[in-house]
Parts: C-alpha cells; structure tokens; sequence
C-alpha cells in the first residue's frame, strides 16, 4: 500500500463503473463487492434504477481492502475500523493545516515586519553591566 495519501478529484467520485467493470478493475469478484457494501466498506453511488455505479474512487478504495485483506491479513472488521481511522486522520490533517495558516495569519498581523524563526540567526553580544569591571580579571 502507498505511504502516501491523496484527495480525491472531482474526476475520481463520477461513478461510471458497472458492477462487473468494477470487480475486474480491482481484481475481484463482483460478490466481493456486494459483501464489502453489506459490511459497510464501500458505499456505491446508484443509479435511477438502483444499479450501483462505482468511482475511480471506489476502485481504489477496492484495491486498499484488497492489499489489507490479502497481504497484510487484516480481516474485514479491522479493514473498517482501519478505514475509520484513516478518515478520522485526514479531518484531523484538514484541521491542523487550516490551524497553521490561522496561526501564521495572525501572526503576520500582530507583528508585521517581524521575522520569522527560519530567517533569524543567533548573534553573539557582549552587554556590560554598569557594576561589572572594565577589566577582566
């Protein structure tokens, strides 16, 4: 599985995938499918006439059950709550982000001209106190 995680677009939620198309896309059988929806893993969009449509989305979302299920020998309880997880993750990751640009908002306008930690460098000073002796001893 892929360290890294990505969005997805508006061109990967358009459901277009047939049941059939689907399963073959990501490698399994089309009842697979049907049990992955029975379990709560994967949420279709459907059709008019109820057929369900899978997204590029979802394919990939199959594949991920797959490589957990079949490499990694999670069974489908602990595929969910992985899944849950991963959402839960994402919002917290959405959350922290609109957080650091909140907090460098604010800090451009409570201190403009002011540097940033990245831009100072330490400099060495030497401050006499008026009690302390011009002499070193």
């Amino acid at each position: 599985m892929a360290n890294r995680r990505r969005y997805p677009s508006d061109d990967d939620e358009r459901a277009v995938y047939i049941i059939s198309v689907a399963a073959e896309l990501a490698g399994v059988h089309p009842q697979t499918l049907r049990i992955y929806e029975r379990k709560g893993l994967l949420r279709p969009k459907r059709t008019q006439g109820n057929t369900r449509r899978y997204s590029d989305a979802d394919v990939e979302l199959l594949r991920a059950i797959q490589s957990l299920t079949q490499e990694e020998g999670v069974n489908l309880a602990g595929v969910k709550r992985i899944m849950e997880l991963r959402a839960q993750m994402d919002e917290l990751q959405k959350r922290v982000e609109e957080l650091q640009a909140q907090l460098s908002h604010r800090r451009a306008i409570a201190m403009p001209g002011r540097r940033t930690g990245a831009e100072m460098v330490p400099v060495r000073t030497v401050v006499r106190l008026p009690w302390q002796d011009r002499e070193p001893r």
